[in-house]
Formats: C-alpha cells, sequence, structure tokens
C-alpha cells in the first residue's frame, strides 16, 4: 500500500523554522499499530492522519510513542495541505478530533495573507504547590506554578525561560502519572514585540522539548489574558528552532494564528502486515 506524505514547517515564514509535522491523507483508517508505525518511523513530534467525512475530517494525532488528544501545529499542517494542495477553492477546513471540532480558516486577509486561524478551545489552570525537586529538574524554580490539561510553570523573565536546562528522566517519571506536559514561560521582553515567550517539555510522550506547540497556547493564553488584561496578543516559543504564534481569547475559545512552510512531499509505503 502506497501513501502519500507531507512534511510541513509549522508556525513558520520559511523551511527550517517552526515545528514540523508529517501529514497523511488516507482513504480509509489503517490500524491503530500501523499509524503509530509510521509515526514512530517518520520520528517528529506528530503525525496528522486525516479521513474525509461528510462535513469535513476526522483527524488524529500520533507522538513516536503514543496517540494525543490535542496537537496544534500538526492541526495547523494538515490545513495548510488540504487548503493548499488539495482543496484550495476552500476557505476553511473542520476537524472532527478526539478534543471536539476544530476549524481552520484562512488568515483575515484571506488568500493573500499566508496564515492560517485555528479554532481551540480555551483550557482553564489552576495553582498548585510547587514540588521541592521541580527547581533542580527544570534548572530553574518557577514563580508560580499550575496545573490543568498541562502544567505551566511561570518563571519572571525570558532569560529564566530561555537557560531552562531540564533532566529529562526524572521529570519524564513526575509527569507521566499526571498525563501532563510542561510548559515553561515568562512575559516577553519590553523590546522584543511579544507579549509572552514559552517552551514545551513532554519527555513522558517522547518529545524530550518540542519546538512550537499551538496546544499549550490554549492553556498559555488564557493564563496571560488575565495577567496582562488583554485578550490579543503575540506569543514566541524559544525553542531551537523557535516560532512565532498569533494568540486571542473569545470566551471558552482560542484563536491562534499561524504560517506554514512546504518542506517535502513524497511517498510511503507499507506491507499488509505492517
Amino acid at each position: 500500500m502506497k501513501l502519500n506524505l507531507f512534511q510541513v514547517d509549522a508556525f513558520a515564514e520559511r523551511p527550517f523554522e517552526g515545528n514540523p509535522a508529517a501529514v497523511v491523507p488516507l482513504d480509509t483508517w489503517l490500524s491503530d499499530e500501523q499509524m503509530l508505525a509510521i509515526a514512530a518511523e517518520n520520528n517528529l513530534a506528530e503525525t496528522a492522519f486525516f479521513v474525509a467525512e461528510e462535513d469535513g475530517y476526522r483527524l488524529r494525532w500520533f507522538t513516536p510513542t503514543l496517540e494525543v488528544e490535542l496537537c496544534g501545529h500538526a492541526t495547523l499542517a494538515t490545513a495548510h495541505v488540504i487548503l493548499t494542495r488539495l482543496k484550495p477553492e476552500l476557505d476553511h477546513v473542520v476537524f472532527q478530533t478526539r478534543s471536539g471540532t476544530l476549524m481552520v480558516r484562512r488568515g483575515d486577509n484571506g488568500k493573500d495573507n499566508g496564515k492560517l486561524v485555528m479554532d481551540f478551545p480555551a483550557r482553564a489552570s489552576k495553582p498548585m504547590p510547587i514540588p521541592r525537586d521541580l527547581g533542580p529538574m527544570l534548572g530553574v524554580t518557577p514563580r508560580i506554578l499550575l496545573s490543568g490539561a498541562n502544567l505551566i510553570a511561570v518563571f519572571d523573565s525570558a532569560a529564566d525561560v530561555a537557560r531552562l536546562r531540564p533532566a529529562f528522566e526524572p521529570l519524564g517519571k513526575y509527569l507521566g502519572p499526571r498525563n501532563q506536559g510542561l510548559i515553561a514561560t515568562a512575559p516577553g521582553d519590553a523590546d522584543s514585540g511579544f507579549d509572552f515567550v514559552s517552551r514545551f517539555f513532554a519527555p513522558s510522550h517522547g518529545v524530550e522539548e518540542d519546538h512550537v506547540t499551538g496546544s499549550a497556547h490554549c492553556d498559555t493564553t488564557p493564563f496571560w489574558a488575565k495577567k496582562l488584561k488583554k485578550n490579543e496578543m503575540i506569543a514566541r516559543q524559544i525553542s531551537s528552532r523557535g516560532g512565532t504564534v498569533g494568540c486571542r481569547l473569545d470566551g471558552e475559545r482560542v484563536y491562534l494564528e499561524g504560517a506554514c512552510a512546504d518542506y517535502l512531499q513524497g511517498t510511503i509505503s507499507i506491507g499488509d502486515g505492517s
């Protein structure tokens, strides 16, 4: 069986920036074991698989080790493939997922904008005590710790976030039973042009540090909107590749805007027993 595969750099203005995702269109679903094997072979943070349905598409995401509930950058990459390669006549695409209905539309300036806007759920977090060993695991002790879909470790400055050097083995053991990743975030520097910055660590999910994590901004956008008293913000994920995410909070929804850059298109072959 031959399958098309696209690799797209999401939240990127050009290749080799942002977060790479593999996108695999399917006519019918493969087995979970086959999709996980393809994701492991791709060895990217996420591989997205989708099947057309009557009113849109069913979308699933796999890391190299497991299926996840929500992935922003692979959703953006999938919408990019559909809207630029498969169905360029559309102005938006609707996905049914394990996190409900997600919509991605072309940016506010239409086809010439080059960006896409994702409609995602806003996810609330609550303060929690800071474990004594978290600081040593991260390299810097956060000022505030919150828990929700992920842990959010809030630091005083972007420099604090940049100099984190996590000990991934103990951090993974700590996060694994909680089924969470950890977002490290801080306000942006005054002259940076960014309202807040972040990094994202998910060693228990097979991803030590993610390059740009759309879903993490479902957690950080509500926090920073309240903290900064503004609902529209520009965020920067300061990983080694880096990426910029436009964020807007509207009630219980978060709108995330970003660009995509094509990297490659090809085919993969899987045997009946794979």
